[in-house]
């Protein structure tokens, strides 16, 4: 019976020396997971900072160089030599027409033209030689005074063949329509072989690197706009430009009450096309907003979320609702954060801490 006893009793007092062995290798490992919660984790204190106010709204793109060309003569087309989305430079020839009548007119007034001025040679010819006899007193006045009347006669001819011969050039020119401008055709309005009329629309081209932002702008916002008139386009690529011109129309319009805005953009290829939308960015003065590093908010989701370091140094998930993106790589908060909380820059680390603490 004592030999159980004593026996019990030894095992008792192993049991009670594992547990405390387990307890104490059970606080070696917990406690410098624990102690974790309160690492060197970088952190930056949210602050009211003075930043400049923007508004944004939804504007279309717009080509600042459009346009239909027409017809100036009639007359049968028998060339075309662009189609839709062709790139035209300015001055090619987009449309010829049958020219033997403008060329035969052409012709006739050349020969007009210069048998007016033969006619002038010959009359100065005679006046100058009536005017040396007048001044000898060898020809009448009467002689003199019909000479110079030749003279002015053959002068008007010239001037008046002349004014034929440019306006046989120009229809000789009208029989080849030239491109406005560089650009892309859009429309053609007529096809090869087709009989034309004068006013007659043939092509419809615009450019692709001339191009302007219209945006319809709230009253309440004009005022600002018209004291700071500066607006960034948001490009596809994530980019901005800035808007070389804006141009504010001086009155509303009486239905939506809304300023129409137009942006003139910088020449050049931007990845932007006429009539889609973009962003606009109008600078209206300057605010206080609470700013923390566009590095230290995470997206999971729907999840737009900071770590927050409490009281005891421990980073806590929060929730937050931002704003625009700062060109210094700085985004505004606009909800759930306060000024002075500590915000850890590095959200994976705080992420890991986190998980580490909890096992």
């Amino acid at each position: 019976m004592t030999i159980n006893v004593r026996k019990n009793l030894r095992a008792s007092t192993s049991l009670i020396g594992l547990l405390l062995a387990l307890t104490t290798l059970g606080a070696a490992l917990v406690l410098p997971a624990k102690t974790l919660w309160a690492a060197d984790l970088s952190f930056v204190v949210a602050d009211w900072t003075t930043v400049t106010r923007e508004r944004q709204f939804d504007g279309a793109v717009e080509a600042r160089f459009r346009s239909t060309v027409s017809s100036q003569v009639a007359a049968r087309i028998e060339e075309l030599p662009f189609d839709v989305d062709d790139f035209v430079e300015r001055g090619d020839v987009i449309v010829r027409f049958r020219n033997l009548t403008a060329a035969a007119d052409l012709q006739q007034a050349e020969a007009a033209f210069r048998e007016a001025k033969a006619r002038r040679e010959e009359a100065s010819s005679s006046y100058n030689r009536i005017k040396q006899l007048f001044s000898q007193d060898r020809v009448s006045k009467a002689d003199m005074d019909r000479s110079t009347a030749d003279l002015q006669s053959a002068e008007a001819r010239v001037a008046a063949a002349e004014g034929a011969l440019l306006g046989a050039k120009e229809r000789m020119e009208n029989t080849l329509v030239r491109a406005p401008f560089s650009g892309i055709v859009v429309e053609r309005h007529a096809e090869l072989g087709e009989m034309a009329t004068v006013g007659m629309p043939l092509m419809t081209g615009l450019s692709l690197e001339h191009l302007r932002v219209v945006v319809d702008v709230p009253q309440s916002d004009i005022g600002a706009l018209r004291r700071d008139a500066r607006a960034w386009v948001e490009l596809p690529d994530g980019g901005s430009l800035e808007a070389e011109e804006v141009r504010i129309f001086p009155y509303a319009d009486p239905s939506t009450h809304t300023f129409r805005v137009r942006l003139k953009l910088a020449e050049g290829q931007h990845g932007i096309y006429p009539g889609i939308w973009v962003k606009v960015r109008f600078q209206t003065g300057e605010e206080e907003a609470l700013l923390v590093p566009m590095a230290s908010v995470m997206q999971r989701s729907e999840l737009t979320a900071v770590y927050v370091l409490d009281d005891s140094d421990t980073p806590r998930l929060r929730q937050i609702r931002t704003g625009r993106t700062l060109p210094e790589g700085q985004v505004i908060v606009l909800a759930g954060l306060e000024a002075g909380e500590r915000v850890v820059t590095d959200p994976e680390t705080a992420r890991l801490t986190l998980l580490a603490g909890q096992q």
